[in-house]
């Protein structure tokens, strides 16, 4: 996988989990990681649902995000 894809990925992690963030901006990282669509973004995202410090909003939209992908 290209290398600016995989730097995209680890940049929208870390802006879903900074909890000092807004909500907002962390489900806009939420949804844009479901836009790229690899198998790198899906995997991140499941990651994101089974962290626990995340709302309970947040992991079901990342989980609505892997669903669309396999659709």
């Amino acid at each position: 996988m290209p290398e600016p894809i995989i730097n995209e990925i680890k940049k929208l992690s870390a802006i879903a989990t900074d909890m000092d963030l807004a909500i907002s901006l962390r489900a806009n990282a939420i949804k844009s990681m479901g836009s790229i669509g690899t198998r790198d973004a899906m995997l991140t995202l499941l990651e994101l649902v089974a962290n626990e410090s995340l709302t309970l909003n947040e992991r079901k939209l990342a989980i609505k995000q892997v669903e669309r992908n396999l659709k």
